[in-house]
């Protein structure tokens, strides 16, 4: 990744899920100096970005990192946390147990 994309890649993870337009990439990344410069400087990187599949794209040019696939968060324990439910006669296998709706 060279030093443009990882510009833009930096300005985007500030948005999260967030869409930004390639305008307002183009405006905020590189500062006033790279926009002054070249006011269409990162819809080419964007679209490098975009091919390597590190960026995505609506139909309106707006674009965003894309969203992590990992679905759920690690919830793995220690494996002293582990030791200790073994000698107690408890499995470290977690359960995701869903509110009740009322």
């Amino acid at each position: 990744m060279d030093a443009d994309e990882r510009e833009i890649v930096d300005y985007l993870s500030t948005f999260g899920e967030q869409w930004v337009t390639g305008k307002e990439v183009c405006r905020r990344a590189g500062g006033k100096r790279r926009f002054s410069e070249d006011n269409h400087w990162a819809i080419p990187v964007l679209q490098r970005l975009k091919d390597q599949q590190i960026v995505e794209a609506d139909m309106r040019a707006r674009y965003r990192l894309k969203p992590s696939t990992k679905e759920g968060h690690d919830h793995s324990i220690s494996p002293e946390t582990e030791a200790i439910l073994k000698e107690g006669g408890a499995t470290a296998e977690l359960e995701d147990t869903g509110a009740a709706e009322d």
